[in-house]
């Protein structure tokens, strides 16, 4: 009769191969013959690889072998070749017997107490002792893990609070308290970092294998080889393990309490919505656990926009996670980085009392003898002005120690670093070093912010800044109507403004093609692009079909002003500089059926010290404006285009928001609530000014802010308003200087009596 290995365990295989007449493959040169024969390499789990050779032999020796009379020759060859392959590939698959639990007291202590399983299973990153914060934050995370409940705990940088949530996560699926948890970081990419963690400690670390081997030794043995996870069987039955970069589905196995139990990753602005999971038993189940870790970057923390997105994700999408009727518990370590954001909003109690806020700081109380610390810092920092290191001032504080740490109250006083003598030192030469990043990385207090130029307006200032109409009326007054289109690879962003004469402006309507349809999203993300609305195109047809979509919507169209009378947009200038979109700019303004109103424009950087567009000459037959001039029609593209600086009007247009409501020149925004405007008003001021001298006068030079890369509704309203002034409006004492006249020609005797 055939033996199937598969249903035996290590002591059996032993014991059949005792009794099989084999004769000298016993003998140690023998047995590594065979082994490498088999393809069986002598390998660190050496226990693990001689049974699996084990199991080969015996699987060789009893194998069925072909009928002689059907198979001859190769035939017969080739199918005991198979036959013995097949065996070879089912004791392969089997993982074999569990080794035994090692420390069965140790492993039931932890599960009645999360702070002894960290201590216990992960000595290496717990090797200081706990801060009483740790402590609290320890138990809320037990509350939350065993009964349920919301907690955000704002701790400083580096005080292990990721560590912790990963070791939270492990500690909820060992032990069944929770069979599917969603890791959710401020970018998938940084959940997956996670993730990565968690199966690092899952693969090599021996203390959980001592005592979870139900739920570690099947992992372990595809010693890091995801493939092998569709064919793993223990005891003939498949264990259905799934170990990818964005899951982690934990083997389906007997008597032990993570069975099928799932970790997924996701980015808060990523998929969340109907994250679920259909288990081996054909149950479908969802999210119970959810634990956030520092779900916003530096970026989104300055972006009201971005926080206030990420706040409804949270409240919506994830919150909602564990599907109708049930509720879901969270855990969110964060930091606070600047004043109302994301972070700072969730800790606040009476704006989100569901998530009973806390935090932690690195000082609670600093040293009262300033005087000394002030002459520490004098000494360190000439120190390490002469790079001498950290070891004069450290003998400072060494010498007068007790008078330097008299007041001070630490949160944990083993933080230190080697060449440090405490962590009150340690604290302190974090605030000397940076004092901003050191109240909002450690102490989640983060100081506030100071504009750096008080002249402008914040995004805020400029989002309330609304007149009251609705989007699309045209106010009383008005007599002009500009648009602007600035052209992008993925999308068109446009601007639509009214304009009295005296450039008073309103914008009365703004957006992009493809219209992306929801209140936030960056040009990186957008997912409606172009290409996906011009479908079978390439790169110049679908910026053309585009424009000529966006041109024919708008431009077509008839704007109601309040007073019944209707207008129709002048001017509608499209922006010529962006890459390869040059050549199709110009061909659409040439051929399209607006083409008396649209124009290419080239928006050109003019430094002080460039040369001022005042001292070009004038051509005939150009139009020369307030730092503008419309070109003629010449070259292989045979279209006029408008050149403008766009350092000053970008100071025009931020000159237009600042002024007050009602004011002559004032520039307000359409609606009445500030919320509709976040994400166009941080676009407005994603750029600032450096006043630069050079060739004898003083310019703005706007630059772009790195943590606000979009800027392309400031250059649709600077477009606006440029074409504002090529239609007449003209702003109280900035009359245009018209340049040089071109001089004039004199005419011959003969050629006035030809034209005559």
């Amino acid at each position: 009769m055939a033996i199937d290995p598969r249903q035996l365990g290590p002591t059996q295989l032993c014991r059949l191969l005792n009794s099989t007449p084999l004769g000298e493959v016993i003998s140690e040169r023998q047995l590594h013959r065979h082994r490498t024969r088999a393809g069986f390499r002598i390998g660190e789990n050496r226990t693990v690889d001689l049974f699996r050779y084990i199991g080969w032999l015996v699987a060789r020796r009893h194998a069925p072998k072909p009928d002689p009379e059907g198979l001859t020759g190769y035939d017969a060859m080739k199918e005991q070749a198979r036959a013995r392959n097949a065996m070879l590939s089912l004791s392969g698959r089997d993982i074999g017997d569990l080794p035994a639990v090692i420390n069965p007291e140790r492993k039931r202590q932890a599960g009645e107490s999360f702070r002894f399983f960290c201590e216990t299973y992960f000595p290496l990153s717990f090797h200081l002792a706990w801060s009483p914060d740790h402590l609290k934050v320890i138990a809320k995370i037990e509350e939350a893990v065993l009964h349920g409940g919301l907690f955000a705990l704002a701790m400083p940088r580096g005080s292990g609070k990721t560590t912790i949530a990963e070791c939270a996560c492990l500690w909820a699926i060992l032990f069944g308290h929770r069979e599917f948890i969603a890791l959710i970081g401020a970018s998938e990419v940084h959940a997956e970092e996670m993730l990565d963690s968690i199966k690092m400690e899952l693969d090599g670390n021996e203390l959980l294998l001592e005592d979870f081997p139900e739920a570690v030794y099947p992992i372990q043995r595809l010693e890091g080889i995801a493939n092998r996870c569709t064919g793993q069987l223990y005891q003939g039955e498949r264990t259905h393990i799934s170990w990818t970069a964005k899951e982690i589905v934990m083997p389906t196995m007997p008597d032990s309490k993570a069975s099928g139990a799932i970790v997924k990753v996701a980015g808060i602005t990523g998929r969340i919505r109907g994250m679920k999971f259909k288990r081996a038993d054909g149950r479908t189940v969802r999210p119970s656990l959810v634990i956030l870790d520092d779900p916003q970057t530096d970026e989104s923390a300055r972006s009201p926009s971005q926080c206030a997105q990420r706040e409804s994700i949270l409240a919506g999408a994830v919150l909602g996670l564990a599907g109708p009727g049930n509720k879901i518990s969270g855990i969110m370590p964060c930091t606070v980085i600047r004043p109302d954001d994301m972070a700072d909003r969730m800790l606040d109690r009476d704006k989100h009392p569901q998530w009973q806020g806390d935090r932690t700081k690195m000082v609670y109380t600093f040293p009262t003898n300033e005087k000394l610390w002030q002459q520490y810092g004098q000494v360190r920092a000439e120190a390490l002005r002469n790079e001498r290191g950290l070891a004069e001032a450290t003998e400072f504080y060494r010498k007068h120690r007790k008078a330097m740490d008299e007041g001070a109250v630490i949160a944990w006083p083993e933080r230190f670093n080697p060449d440090e003598l405490s962590a009150i030192q340690h604290a302190m030469n974090l605030k000397l070093q940076n004092e901003a990043a050191f109240f909002a990385e450690y102490q989640n207090e983060p100081l506030p912010e100071t504009a750096a130029d008080d002249d402008l307006l914040t995004a805020d200032q400029i989002a309330g800044k609304t007149c009251g109409l609705p989007q699309h009326l045209v106010p009383v007054g008005c007599n002009h109507l500009t648009m602007f289109i600035d052209v992008q690879q993925k999308l068109l962003f446009f601007v639509v403004c009214a304009w009295e004469d005296d450039f008073t402006g309103y914008i009365i309507d703004y957006g992009t093609y493809p219209d992306q349809k929801r209140p936030y999203f960056t040009l990186r993300d957008a997912t409606r692009t172009l290409a996906v609305a011009a479908k079978g195109t390439g790169l110049e047809g679908s910026i053309y079909a585009g424009l000529e979509a966006l041109t024919e919507d708008r431009l077509s169209r008839s704007w109601r002003r309040d007073d019944g009378a209707e207008l129709r947009i002048d001017r509608c200038l499209i922006d010529a500089n962006w890459g390869s979109s040059t050549d199709v700019v110009y061909q659409f303004c040439r051929q399209s059926k607006h083409a008396g109103i649209v124009l290419p424009s080239h928006g050109r950087f003019v430094g002080a010290s460039s040369r001022p567009f005042s001292d070009y000459k004038r051509k005939p037959g150009e139009r020369v404006g307030l730092n503008w001039r419309m070109t003629n029609a010449s070259g292989k593209r045979a279209v006029r285009h408008v050149i403008y600086d766009t350092n000053y009007w970008k100071s025009f247009v931020q000159a237009r928001l600042v002024v007050a409501q009602g004011d002559p020149g004032c520039l307000s925004l359409f609606g009445t609530s500030p919320e509709t405007h976040r994400m166009f008003a941080e676009q407005l001021t994603a750029e600032y000014r450096v006043k630069t001298e050079g060739r004898g006068r003083t310019v703005d030079e706007w630059k772009i802010r790195p943590e606000q890369p979009d800027n392309h509704w400031l250059d649709g309203v600077v477009g606006c308003a440029v074409s504002a002034s090529i239609q007449g409006c003209v702003l109280f004492g900035t009359d245009a200087p018209q340049g040089p006249a071109p001089p004039r020609v004199r005419l011959s005797a003969l050629q006035r009596s030809k034209r005559g």
